[in-house]
């Protein structure tokens, strides 16, 4: 049964709204309802998390989950947007407490009509190719000289995914993507059509004798991987690993979609620099400076600029005039330059927090980057704990978020440092590491 667990939510929910079940009445427990609707216990543990987090149920130890009736207000129906009233350590917005400041300094010039009126004025062929000369001008380095007429821009960094998915990999066809990875893929793919085919990982990402065998047993028409600053796990590849995989993708004739999101952490160059015939890069302003800058780039081979521009035209893709006028006055002027200076120094110091609130667990993260990987210690599981978390004020992603291989997730979670302040996310560490202490009890939540 390929049945979503967001799916299983809204039908339990539909039954409460309408009466079927009682505030009072109480679930089965986990297990008997994976068991009856025919999934994994894991995406079991994720439909009662998320029931308990809309406020449908109550989870009482010893006892089990029961229906708390319908909620006074409604809910959101599945965790896409940040929280609000809570602290959040799902959604991994890096967040300075003056970049509104910064930004806005830069946009004051927008006050002026005469101004105003060119930012709103629809898109030419002149507009986009200056916008190719000031992003090849702000990536630049001594590693890697983009060229300006190689970029594509998109209306976010997951717009530029779906296109990448979509010029490179037709509808049936197989994407080879690490094991663990980027929620949103998913999503994507399965809009699209595509096959998602997990490649197992080591620490530096995916492995090269991985893809062959992959490969080999059925073909695939391209990969999608994360080289630098990994989400989830935070793993960036040696330059070993990305030579062995740009020679596999040329031997195998495929080519790399290359996120490079949390690229601006890291001063390593992107795989582009030295395969940039086999490799497209997906990147973004979101992280880098703020999520309303709604900017993504493509940066495409020369000889397939027509299929990815053509590819972003037709699938309604196109970066808004407002969105790009924004990002590339942030990039011209040195502000973007500014923030991503300030973000890295802010990493750093979250990352110290974490280490100090976390002493003594196994955590799995780079020193310079916005998330961190908890494995769980025995009697812990990510499910449960993300409830008891959620029972906390927090909230957190389980490891099955990220699985692209369905009960084969690993038991830990994903912690985002990005929206909260310092204190709070120092508060909220403090919190998980006293429910970590703690021995969970069998029917917790979940039971």
């Amino acid at each position: 049964m390929n049945v979503s667990y967001t799916a299983l939510v809204d039908a339990i929910a539909a039954e409460i709204a309408a009466g079927r079940l009682r505030a009072g009445d109480r679930l089965p427990p986990q297990r008997q309802f994976a068991y009856e609707r025919g999934i994994a216990a894991s995406t079991a543990a994720r439909v009662y998390a998320e029931l308990l987090r809309r406020g449908l149920v109550v989870g009482e130890v010893g006892r089990g989950t029961f229906v708390a009736g319908q909620p006074q207000a409604p809910l959101p129906a599945l965790r896409l947007e940040p929280f609000d009233g809570r602290i959040d350590l799902e959604f991994n917005f890096p967040t300075l407490p003056d970049q509104a400041v910064l930004i806005g300094k830069s946009l004051q010039s927008w006050q002026r009509p005469e101004v105003l009126a060119t930012v709103l004025a629809p898109i030419t062929q002149r507009r986009l190719v200056e916008a190719g000369r000031t992003s090849a001008k702000f990536f630049t380095t001594d590693r890697w000289r983009p060229r300006p007429e190689n970029f594509l821009f998109a209306g976010s960094g997951r717009q530029a995914l779906a296109a990448a998915m979509s010029a490179l990999v037709p509808v049936g066809g197989r994407l080879g993507v690490e094991a663990v990875t980027y929620p949103m893929v998913k999503g994507i793919a399965a809009r699209l059509g595509v096959t998602l085919v997990p490649i197992a990982m080591d620490g530096e990402g995916i492995r090269g004798d991985a893809l062959l065998k992959a490969h080999r047993a059925h073909a695939l028409n391209a990969i999608y991987i994360q080289p630098v600053m990994q989400n989830p796990l935070g793993h960036t590849m040696s330059e070993t690993r990305r030579e062995e995989i740009v020679r596999l993708v040329r031997k195998l004739d495929l080519t790399i979609i290359e996120d490079l999101v949390y690229g601006f952490l890291s001063d390593a160059p992107p795989i582009a620099s030295q395969a940039e015939e086999r490799a497209v890069i997906v990147d973004s302003l979101a992280k880098r400076l703020a999520p309303g800058i709604a900017v993504g780039f493509l940066y495409v081979p020369s000889q397939l600029r027509e299929k990815f521009a053509a590819t972003v035209r037709t699938g309604a893709w196109s970066v808004t005039s407002l969105a790009l006028a924004a990002g590339m006055g942030l990039l011209a002027d040195g502000t973007a330059a500014e923030i991503t200076r300030r973000k890295r120094s802010d990493a750093v110091v979250r990352q110290a927090i974490v280490t100090e609130c976390l002493a003594g667990y196994h955590i799995e993260a780079d020193p310079r980057s916005y998330h961190v990987w908890l494995n769980l210690p025995d009697g812990w599981r990510a499910e449960a704990l993300t409830a008891a978390a959620a029972r906390a004020g927090i909230a957190i992603t389980p490891a099955s978020a990220f699985a692209i291989a369905h009960g084969h997730s690993p038991n830990a979670v994903r912690l985002a440092l990005g929206l909260p302040s310092h204190d709070e996310l120092r508060t909220a560490l403090m919190r998980l590491a006293s429910l970590l202490a703690a021995r969970p009890d069998e029917s917790d939540m979940t039971e």
